[in-house]
């Protein structure tokens, strides 16, 4: 289980939305950097605009239009991506209620024990936030979703940020204890962006992301900065939207409740000034039947793994070959087909043999020493005339007849010797 978990969504697609995935990108770099590891962390990205066709700079995405840092880096481990990202999953996510072949990467792995910094950011409006323009998830959803995860103990308390237009709708149906909630715009505000990158035609950063990425740069894992601060990232002179925050829900005081508890991995240490006592290694050490609990005797013991699959038996059956038919069997099938096919259409089909030879000589007294030359199929010289010569008995191939034949038929050519 984690105890400081967090869960981005960015809920937009298109080129144009180039700013949600920087955004969230961003944070995900300022919370590895203090100390989350990737395995307590959940990202849904709905658009890959490093791999974008429109994007000068492959595998690249940049929160700067310096462009200094490339956010995207060689390290991103991404959760949910394109159109996985959904309404569905993402309750569900928060829930546990995931396929039971789910990944551990993409499950919340969180218990009553657990903050969780909830971080959302795309295109909204007064009581809803769309995913991937499709569909859209509401403030009343989103409430029930975390009244749940309460009452499954999935949760110790929440910091939920959200950088949409409208942003301070999407938390004022929360009902469920220790949440914290910052948004980056009134009802009936935009949140709007914070300057654009013109090497790729496009705003690369919200302003409130941006103010609060500058904050966050100034923390480090023993900082003593608080949550309160957290309000004062974003002025309305700044943001030029009014952020909001909702603290009625939160059982302690903000001033007392460390940023890295949220946006780090500080765990919290308990000091004690009496002794403890720790069980010995003869306790701790499990009787083996048969043998002495002593351990001058140096007992071994054996891990015992239950359920396991057969592994020997898999590994010794291997892996069953598919069936492929024998060496020639499609030749000869084929050569089957076309012997049918000759058999019973195309001989009827043949015209008639026209046999060229010595006019001179009887049939009987020929030797046909080159029996077929050619055979002309009759539909593919239907308008082409075509040459026959015949050769004498005794003209050691001079040509004594010469006809042109114009009627459609099939020849074939003969050679004749005489017999003496």
């Amino acid at each position: 289980m984690c105890q400081y978990c967090l869960i981005q969504v960015c809920t937009s697609r298109f080129w144009f939305n180039y700013r949600h995935v920087a955004n969230v990108l961003s944070v995900y770099r300022s919370v590895k950097r203090l100390g989350i590891p990737d395995s307590h962390i959940i990202m849904m990205l709905a658009d890959d605009m490093a791999c974008n066709a429109r994007n000068p700079r492959p595998a690249t995405v940049f929160n700067n239009a310096h462009e200094q840092i490339n956010v995207y880096g060689d390290d991103v481990e991404v959760d949910y991506r394109g159109y996985e990202v959904t309404v569905e999953n993402f309750v569900r996510l928060l829930m546990g209620r995931v396929p039971p072949n789910t990944p551990r990467s993409k499950r919340l792995l969180s218990d009553e024990r657990s903050n969780i910094l909830i971080y959302m950011t795309g295109h909204g409006g007064d009581g809803f936030l769309k995913f991937q323009d499709s569909e859209e998830i509401t403030n009343i959803e989103l409430a029930d979703a975390f009244e749940q995860m309460w009452q499954k103990k999935r949760y110790h308390e929440i910091a939920f940020i959200m950088d949409t237009c409208q942003a301070v709708s999407m938390y004022q149906k929360f009902y469920s204890p220790n949440i914290v909630a910052i948004a980056s715009s009134q009802v009936g505000e935009d949140s709007l962006s914070h300057h654009v990158d013109s090497s790729i035609g496009v705003y690369v950063i919200d302003r409130f992301t941006y103010y609060l990425l500058e904050f966050l740069e100034k923390i480090h894992p023993a900082s003593q900065n608080t949550m309160d601060e957290l309000f004062r990232v974003c002025p309305k002179r700044d943001c030029i939207s009014t952020p909001g925050q909702r603290t009625d829900l939160f059982s302690r005081d903000l001033s007392t409740v460390l940023i890295t508890e949220f946006f780090g991995s500080v765990r919290k240490v308990e000091l004690v000034t009496r002794v403890v006592s720790v069980p010995s290694l003869r306790d701790l050490l499990t009787t083996v039947p048969g043998k002495k609990d002593d351990i001058n005797e140096g007992v071994t013991l054996s891990n015992v793994f239950a359920d396991q699959l057969p592994v020997a038996q898999m590994v010794q059956k291997g892996k069953q070959k598919e069936w492929h038919p024998p060496d020639g069997f499609i030749l000869a099938f084929w050569a089957l087909v076309l012997l049918v096919f000759f058999k019973t259409y195309a001989v009827a089909q043949f015209p008639p043999v026209a046999v060229v030879g010595n006019p001179g000589l009887n049939r009987s007294s020929m030797e046909i020493r080159f029996v077929v030359h050619i055979m002309i199929w009759h539909r593919f010289l239907r308008q082409m005339p075509f040459l026959v010569t015949s050769y004498d008995t005794h003209g050691y191939g001079t040509p004594i007849l010469t006809r042109t034949y114009t009627k459609p038929s099939t020849l074939v050519l003969i050679s004749p010797t005489s017999e003496g």
